[in-house]
């Protein structure tokens, strides 16, 4: 079993520390009293999702021996308007550049990692939305 820890700092702050050590600041909104100091907890749905995905492509892109130079995923999402204001919508737009990239390759990794690998999407999904799109600039 894994183990997160979240643990009251001050205010609306807390320091969350994940299973294998590391650790992130959370802090709650201004329209509530928060400082906006630190990343809302909904926000680092969204990060995780643009890293899990992202590590899942990379991986299977130097599986596929395909070079790149940069590589973003840019994750945008609507909110529901009720409590509990849930993400309702979220697209995935990934960028990458390099010279000569196999469209097909970068289609495919995607692909996999949308529909096999991201446990975050997988966890997603089941009350957003997920739509993704890519592309690829050549340098």
């Amino acid at each position: 079993m894994k183990r997160a820890r979240v643990k009251w700092v001050e205010n609306f702050k807390f320091l969350g520390t994940a299973p294998s050590g590391h650790s992130i600041a959370l802090d709650g909104p201004t329209e509530i009293g928060g400082e906006g100091s630190a990343v809302k907890p909904g926000e680092l749905t969204l990060i995780a999702l643009g890293g899990c995905t992202g590590i899942d492509v990379v991986s299977i892109l130097k599986k596929m021996r395909v070079d790149f130079n940069s590589f973003e995923i840019v994750v945008d999402a609507e909110p529901r308007a009720e409590h509990p204001k849930s993400w309702e919508k979220i697209h995935v737009k990934y960028i990458i550049t390099g010279p000569g990239i196999d469209e097909s390759k970068v289609k495919k990794a995607i692909d996999l990692s949308e529909e096999k690998y991201c446990s975050v999407s997988a966890m997603l999904k089941a009350g957003a939305e997920i739509t993704y799109d890519y592309e690829i600039i050549s340098d």
